[in-house]
């Protein structure tokens, strides 16, 4: 299965199993993937002359074999009913 960037997935195995979202960045080289609002991350941030510090929340990478194209999880569902 290939995913491409702004494809809607959802999360098999983990913290954020169920949740679903939109892929924003592919890393091909290591087979991982960002997708919008899961697997959350807080990174600290030290404060610099341009920049603020404080606690920054972003997302982390999460491995393709772990996401599911939305599509193939709705013909899925209508099978197994």
């Amino acid at each position: 299965m290939i995913l491409k960037k702004g494809e809607k997935v959802k999360v098999c195995v983990g913290k954020d199993k169920g949740k679903s979202g939109e892929i924003i960045e592919i890393d091909r080289s290591r087979d991982l993937a960002k997708v919008k609002a899961i697997n959350m991350l807080k990174k600290h941030k030290k404060p610099t002359k341009e920049n603020k510090g404080g606690i920054i929340t972003k997302e982390g990478f999460i491995h393709l074999s772990n996401l599911q194209k939305l599509e193939n999880v709705k013909s899925k569902e209508k099978v197994k009913k």
